[in-house]
């Protein structure tokens, strides 16, 4: 079977690997849909090496077999993946910090012995069973296939503690930050503020709730967000999500004095500070990267009300052999959000 993978810089190539075969401990799945994340564009976009194992690892699909040993999953069930739980074992789950399990993050990043030889820009995989969780009725498969970033966006809320009727920033426009500004919205924040240069998604956003919209790039920018606040002092939380180096610093910015700043884009490169600025604001640093196992079932339930909205978020479905094409437009000028690879077309 043909396998899509990013190999290289800007190199998208289609890979033949055999069809998986059942093993123990591990489930076959036949991908329905499969996102494009940030994660797989940033390593399109550097060229640096890229484990195949998470290239593609926003699916949605079928249990076509699921071995012995499983008892979780079996055959016809609608899964999505995700984290394993915590093992309970490793040195961090023994200190008590479960939410930090080692041999959880090892599945997230691709290195645990369990892995898939390749993610999910693929017909079928072999996944660990642990791995994959029953997906909610009341959700469609494409609403499936965006729930991995949805987490990512719960995540990054749930370490922030947002507190009833804060004001809030988020820097980036892309499927992270959209999710993050309506994640940010259900946890009580009272005014919401999107910083993204590029147009449809700035439609997007304000059909999704924000209260102001600001395009990065004008001179007015900085006055606009004080004006809406009502305040020249910041706000009390801001959102990295663009992933930019530059962006880092500008977030710190934005914040109040003892306000917080939660990264959550994952940057390819060295940042610079203003440590001085950091030090004066007494700003809180918040970091976040991937999410835990109960993050999914919180993902699903806000989905399913409602109160996070995938689907304008969809806004391309493609096959296996347009994934090239995809990434090049995703790299060059995001006008799409969310694409969604279907290896059926």
């Amino acid at each position: 079977m043909r396998v899509g993978l990013v190999t290289g810089k800007e190199v998208v190539e289609l890979k033949e690997f055999p069809d998986p075969q059942v093993s123990p401990e591990c489930a076959v799945v036949d991908i329905s849909y499969c996102g494009i994340c940030g994660t797989d564009l940033h390593a399109y976009l550097s060229g640096d090496p890229y484990n195949p194992a998470i290239c593609g690892h926003e699916w949605v699909g079928h249990v076509s077999a699921a071995h012995s040993s499983v008892e979780s999953v079996r055959e016809g069930d609608r899964v999505a993946v995700g984290g394993r739980p915590a093992c309970g074992s490793c040195a961090t789950c023994r200190r008590g910090d479960a939410a930090h399990c080692e041999a959880a993050f090892a599945t997230m990043c691709g290195i645990d012995p369990l892995a898939a030889a390749h993610g999910g820009f693929a017909p079928k995989i072999c996944v660990a069973a642990e791995r994959i969780y029953q997906v909610d009725p009341r959700l469609s498969d494409e609403q499936a296939g965006i729930l991995e970033p949805v987490t990512i966006a719960v995540h990054a809320t749930r370490r922030t503690d947002i507190k009833l009727g804060d004001t809030v920033v988020v820097i980036g426009g892309g499927p992270i930050g959209l999710l993050v500004m309506q994640c940010a919205r259900a946890a009580g924040a009272g005014t919401v503020v999107l910083f993204e240069p590029q147009i449809e998604r700035q439609r997007i956003a304000r059909n999704l709730g924000a209260d102001l919209v600001l395009d990065p790039t004008a001179a007015d920018a900085e006055e606009a967000l004080h004006k809406h606040l009502g305040t020249a002092a910041g706000a009390d939380v801001v959102f990295e999500c663009a992933g930019i180096p530059q962006t880092i610093n500008k977030a710190v910015a934005h914040a109040r004095r003892g306000g917080v700043v939660s990264l959550v884009g994952f940057p390819t490169g060295m940042a610079q500070i203003t440590p001085a600025e950091w030090l004066v604001k007494e700003v809180r640093l918040s970091t976040s990267i991937a999410s835990l196992r109960e993050e999914f079932y919180i993902a699903q339930g806000l989905v399913a009300d409602g109160r996070v909205q995938t689907d304008p978020l969809h806004t391309a479905t493609i096959g296996l052999e347009d994934m090239a094409g995809a990434f090049a437009g995703l790299a060059r000028e995001p006008t799409q959000v969310k694409v969604l690879v279907d290896p059926r077309i």
